[in-house]
């Protein structure tokens, strides 16, 4: 990473080249601005150097496995040292087991359907959909939102006393909020749930991007995350972890590659021995290009360094936290508190504004994109806002008319390709817009506020 000179309060590393970072986009009030993509934990813009890996591979696209020719090969070649790459940089254990799938809640739902029968499953009420909702086959036993570290391991630690000590049993967790950002105790969950005959597996997506991780060091059973949110591009995701599990279970998917012998019974019908290997579930012509994207990303993230990249995105993390609290009218949403550590993810609201219109007018006004709503993690913003965690409401769909307050928020969200200048048009966009209002006027239309034309 290259090291530039810089001026008080800004960082001292430049970001990583990203795609995107010269795109210009037009404002309502005239004229254009370079886009400002602070919507990280939605989406991370693809690194340059992920996007040349994949490129120059593009020539030689082949089919996977089996082929006999030559591209055929080299595809077979790449996809399986995507694999090591992806376990190296997961330090992973020489028996654990890597498989691609299509994101972070296909890897959860593919664990999920692979649970032994009778496995109970405890997870927290604050975790992401994707790691919310997949274990409906199961008897699911739902943790109350934590309001520390400590609380989240003493929560988790009297469910697991009181289910007694027989039958299988996983605990689900996030390494780091899609809300507040905030980091959860991932190790001393996995030594509780350990404690008590549990497995663990960690939900990864946000966490993955900005911090190592390790599944020996944190001891975790298996661990899921998105490339779209490690600087790949969408379609490709992963599931890594023990293998028993999943060798035992029916094949996520049937078809062609995770069946290893088919034949005809003299009845006619069909009789499948299946693979036991990470083939067993990736049944179809495998996302080569997106195995490599991924396993191109771990590299460039490894190579740049996690060390200077946390640093970088701490000091992001600070310049926009001290900005937002010069505005008495902006609320950071918290679990753990101001002094939890946490990666770049920011959610808020603003006093006498619907976060629908906030979010519309920093886009149109100031060519700044952030993310309103529930953010795919309705029980937790409910709970921190203070609103009913029950109540319904689509992610992103305002509940109130632009100026009026609503039961959502704004998320802004960064990392190791955020330019400097993105965070502090962003924090004088919020002080200018609560100051002023809004330049033009806004209206609701297939339940988002967009601009007048």
């Amino acid at each position: 990473m290259s090291v530039s000179a810089a001026a008080p309060g800004r960082s001292v590393c430049a970001p990583l080249p990203v795609l995107g970072r010269d795109v210009t986009v037009p404002l309502v009030t005239g004229g254009e601005v370079t886009y400002a993509a602070l919507d990280y934990a939605a989406s991370a813009p693809a690194l340059q150097r992920v996007w040349d890996d994949v490129a120059a591979y593009a020539p030689y696209y082949g089919s996977v496995h089996r082929g006999a020719g030559h591209l055929s090969q080299l595809s077979t070649d790449l996809f399986e040292s995507s694999r090591r790459t992806v376990a190296e940089f997961l330090g992973c254990r020489p028996d654990d087991e890597v498989i691609f799938t299509r994101s972070t809640t296909d890897s959860l739902n593919l664990l999920a359907r692979a649970l032994p029968a009778g496995c109970q499953v405890f997870v927290f009420a604050t975790e992401h959909h994707a790691s919310l909702l997949p274990w409906r086959g199961a008897q699911v036993t739902y943790l109350d939102a934590p309001r520390s570290p400590g609380q989240a391991v003493d929560a988790l630690e009297r469910a697991l006393a009181l289910r007694g000590p027989h039958g299988p049993a996983l605990v689900c967790v996030t390494g780091a909020s899609n809300v507040t950002g905030e980091l959860w105790p991932v190790a001393e969950l996995a030594a509780a749930a350990h404690a008590h005959g549990a497995r663990i597996v960690l939900d990864a997506a946000q966490l993955a991007p900005h911090h190592p991780v390790s599944v020996r060091d944190l001891d975790v059973d298996w661990v899921a995350f998105s490339g779209h949110k490690l600087y790949a591009p969408f379609g490709a995701g992963v599931l890594a972890g023990r293998t028993d599990w999943l060798h035992e279970a029916e094949p996520y998917l049937a078809g062609g590659g995770a069946s290893r012998r088919v034949t005809r019974r003299a009845d006619g019908s069909v009789d499948v021995e299946w693979h036991k290997g990470a083939a067993r579930h990736e049944a179809g012509s495998p996302n080569v290009i997106g195995a490599y994207a991924i396993a191109s990303a771990c590299e460039a993230l490894t190579e740049a360094g996690f060390d200077t990249l946390v640093a970088r995105e701490q000091q992001l993390i600070r310049q926009v936290r001290e900005g937002l609290a010069e505005v008495p009218e902006v609320k950071v949403l918290s679990l753990f508190g101001d002094d939890a550590p946490r990666v770049g993810v920011i959610s808020f609201v603003v006093q006498g504004w619907n976060s629908s219109h906030f979010a519309a007018a920093l886009s149109a006004e100031y060519g700044i994109g952030v993310r309103d709503g529930l953010f795919c993690a309705h029980p937790l913003v409910r709970t921190l806002l203070g609103g009913d965690p029950q109540a319904r409401g689509e992610c992103g769909a305002p509940e109130a008319a632009p100026g009026e307050v609503s039961l959502n928020a704004v998320r802004v969200s960064f990392g190791a390709g955020t330019p400097d200048e993105h965070v502090e048009r962003f924090v004088s966009a919020v002080r200018e817009l609560v100051r002023d209002g809004a330049k033009w006027q806004y209206r609701t239309e297939g339940g988002r506020c967009v601009p007048v034309v």
